[in-house]
């Protein structure tokens, strides 16, 4: 006979514990295949015996954060003290010591540190751990703003090391009234995974970030031969020269700024090029609207570097571009005529010619038409009559003639130029140096660019990289280089789960709000289906007698299946 032992348990000493699990612990299963944490450890080590926090464990937490919460540093205690101190990578005496001074400091060894090597030995270990392919890269980069004047981040040197100059550039977030760092980008053509990034200054160039970029992707790849892709940005002849010599391949879009591009434009308006076609499919947009058809054609005449030029022809960008021309001339006539009434009316403020030409030449600008609208500036005149004196008008009331001078504004569309651009509507030209390229495979590695920025969408919308409330520019590149980190872990979720759903032939899940259903799930998506997974303890004078652990929906347990990740995940928290 089995003895039954009896607990006398006084229900006030009893307390339900509960412990927010959320999306960690499949995060922290890749983290495990990357081994981030040693990784961090090697490079970003602790040697104060005074610090309670290790550096590298700071750093973890900071990269969950932006994985789950994305809440600022100040918060960061805060945010872990609502999950299992365990899901962060804590035990829960380290987790008391998480706070906003020992993060900074933290950071403050990550801009230290040799973040290159670092960014290097993360990548590699993502290609083995996750069989990532590195034939086809594309690089681009987009801005982050800052709302602080920054009086200080001057490029300066900060412990030796030069840190990053926030200073007014060009702004692709479309607000020139703020300062602003260029976030550099690289990722792999296999699921758009991060493999490169680098913190430039505000005002930094495209074109001269390339060189740095190629390098750093070399050393990660450990070959020359892959296939660069870039915006216009990367034709430049040194950027070019570099990766040419050196035996790299390249494609990317001719600006309109080259010469090649005004000779083929005017070639074409005597001849008719052989398109060979490439894509027929139906409107990405409207259904029932236009197809979306797509022609290559090679250029006889190689580019000035005697490279091959592929001119490619798109039906909806030519409709596109058409509507749009059409468009700029119909509001700069409404605005050539708005501003012509003021200038007949007795009242207008510009006078002068040189005033009212300056306008002229600004809407014209403004709206792109001045190779369209033709503007020819009259001078006018209206009389009036009025009595010499006051008084009832009599038959001997004397009148005298007064004139106003003013310019009137005559305008005609010049058609023969319109007739000159309609003709190449829809096309644009591509560069490569790799001549065993076909047409075809030079467009689809171009139309494959646009990847890139969902990864800048990403970092932010849903990291929400901006506002940054860091006054160490120091800190911030560091900082930086943490979302690069979580947009690695990000993306490698998303495309182990996509590779999964075509091996095992699932078109689609119900990961949409209202179990809608997605074909291209995000990680966006799949880490907010783990949300709201807790974990439960009952205690009794603080020792606890049992643990309730989550239970699991069948989509969320389908979901690890897909991604390989154990179900005694979300049981025993590592």
């Amino acid at each position: 006979m089995h003895k039954s032992q009896v607990l006398h348990l006084h229900a006030d000493a009893l307390a339900l514990k509960t412990e927010r699990l959320g999306s960690l612990p499949l995060i922290n299963h890749f983290l495990e295949r990357l081994d981030l944490e040693a990784r961090l450890e090697r490079f970003v080590p602790t040697h104060d015996r005074r610090i309670r926090l290790p550096y590298a464990k700071a750093l973890g937490v900071v990269v969950r954060s932006v994985l789950v919460e994305r809440e600022p540093l100040y918060r960061q205690h805060e945010t872990v003290s609502t999950f299992a101190a365990q899901a962060f990578g804590l035990d829960p005496a380290l987790a008391q010591h998480v706070g906003d001074d020992g993060v900074g400091r933290a950071l403050d060894r990550l801009f230290d540190a040799d973040r290159a090597a670092l960014l290097t030995d993360v990548v590699v270990a993502a290609v083995g751990a996750f069989d990532v392919v590195l034939e086809e890269l594309h690089n681009d980069s987009t801005t982050v703003r800052f709302c602080g004047q920054y009086p200080q981040a001057r490029g300066r040197k900060l412990r030796g090391k030069r840190a990053p100059f926030i200073t007014y550039g060009y702004s692709k977030d479309h607000r020139p009234d703020l300062k602003q760092l260029l976030f550099v980008l690289t990722t792999s053509n296999d699921g758009g995974v991060p493999v490169q990034f680098r913190c430039e200054h505000g005002n930094a160039s495209d074109s001269r970030t390339h060189q740095q970029t190629w390098d750093a992707l070399c050393r990660a790849a450990g070959r020359v031969d892959f296939l660069y892709v870039a915006d216009s940005k990367l034709c430049a002849r040194e950027a070019m020269d570099h990766i040419d010599q050196r035996g790299g391949r390249l494609v990317c879009v001719m600006p309109c700024s080259r010469q090649e591009d005004a000779e083929f434009r005017e070639w074409i308006q005597t001849h008719d090029p052989h398109w060979e076609p490439v894509w027929d499919r139906p409107n990405p947009r409207r259904r029932g609207g236009p197809r979306d058809r797509w022609w290559v054609f090679r250029y006889p005449l190689p580019s000035r570097e005697s490279w091959p030029i592929i001119w490619v022809y798109s039906a909806l960008l030519a409709l596109h571009q058409e509507h749009r021309r059409r468009e700029r001339i119909a509001r700069a006539i409404q605005e050539l005529d708005d501003f012509n009434s003021k200038l007949i009316g007795p009242r207008a403020r510009r006078r002068s010619r040189p005033q009212v030409q300056a306008r002229i030449e600004e809407i014209l600008r403004e709206h792109k038409v001045a190779r369209y609208l033709g503007v020819e500036l009259v001078r006018d005149e209206a009389h009036r009559f009025q009595q010499a004196r006051r008084g009832r008008p009599g038959l001997n009331t004397r009148y005298v003639r007064k004139t106003r001078k003013f310019w009137r504004l005559l305008w005609h569309i010049d058609e023969e130029h319109i007739a000159y651009d309609r003709k190449s509507d829809g096309m644009y030209p591509l560069l490569t140096n790799n001549r065993t390229l076909t047409d075809a495979q030079a467009l689809e590695a171009h139309k494959r660019q646009p990847t890139i920025e969902k990864r800048f969408e990403q970092t932010k919308t849903v990291f929400e990289i901006a506002p940054v409330l860091l006054k160490n520019e120091g800190r911030i590149e560091a900082l930086f280089f943490v979302y690069f980190l979580a947009l690695l872990v990000q993306a490698l979720i998303e495309r182990e789960l996509r590779r999964a759903m075509q091996r095992e032939g699932i078109d689609e899940l119900p990961l949409y709000p209202e179990e809608r259903m997605t074909r291209r799930p995000t990680a966006e998506q799949i880490l907010r289906l783990f949300s709201l997974t807790q974990r439960h303890s009952l205690q009794h004078d603080g020792v606890t007698f049992h643990i309730f652990d989550p239970e699991l929906t069948d989509l969320q347990r389908q979901i690890l299946a897909l991604l390989k990740v154990p179900v005694s995940a979300y049981r025993t928290v590592a």
